[in-house]
């Protein structure tokens, strides 16, 4: 049941930094007994941290910057995922005797170079800035492309929707506010469709099949 616990007391969004020591699939806190999860490894200014979940090896096998051992990395829960776990009694010999389904929740993961989350910092306060020049922001970091239409279409429906300038600016802070804070955690960024839409040539004359 490595899906309900965890090592770590340190609460969600939290940003925990150390050395990477160690990571790799095990039984959950390196006991024979318990289900196979994956564990981390930090090194960190209070002492060694051990990590454990199932979607850190997700986490470790996805990142951006592939942080490897010896790398000062920063590891942050991002969300919790509703999921059913089974919890197994055994006998004696370790036989199951047993078997019960339990709701639980699971942690995402991002695992990341400590270099990742300083510029991710960077970039949500350019999103949270009232007067910065968008299209230069988007120029030097194309990635935020997407997430400047999302204000730019909450602006477009504030305007049209929301006539009270206070409720209109509150509801504005908050788009942002959210937008920024995804950013922050370490979240992917939403992607931006490139492709040039198809162009369907017009007063295309229609020629008629051929009489058989």
């Amino acid at each position: 049941m490595a899906a309900t616990r965890d090592s770590s007391t340190r609460r969600l969004g939290d940003l925990v930094i150390g050395r990477l020591a160690a990571h790799g699939e095990a039984n959950y806190q390196f006991r024979a007994e318990e289900d196979r999860s994956y564990y981390v490894k930090l090194l960190t200014s209070q002492g060694e941290k051990v990590l454990w979940g199932k979607d850190l090896a997700r986490a470790m096998r996805d990142g951006e910057t592939k942080p490897r051992t010896g790398d000062l990395v920063g590891a942050r829960r991002t969300a919790r995922e509703a999921i059913t776990v089974v919890s197994r009694q055994r006998d004696a010999e370790g036989r199951v005797i047993r078997q019960d389904e339990q709701h639980a929740h699971r942690n995402r993961w991002v695992v990341e170079k400590v270099q990742f989350f300083a510029e991710r910092s960077r970039l949500a306060k350019q999103v949270r800035e009232d007067h910065v020049d968008v299209r230069e922001t988007v120029r030097a970091h194309p990635e935020l492309k997407s997430t400047f239409l999302s204000v730019r279409a909450a602006e477009a429906f504030a305007t049209q929707r929301i006539a009270n300038l206070e409720d209109r600016s509150r509801f504005l802070e908050l788009v942002k506010g959210a937008l920024a804070g995804s950013i922050q955690k370490g979240e992917p960024l939403p992607a931006v469709n490139l492709r040039k839409p198809k162009v369907i040539p017009r007063n295309r004359p229609e020629r008629d099949d051929p009489t058989r």
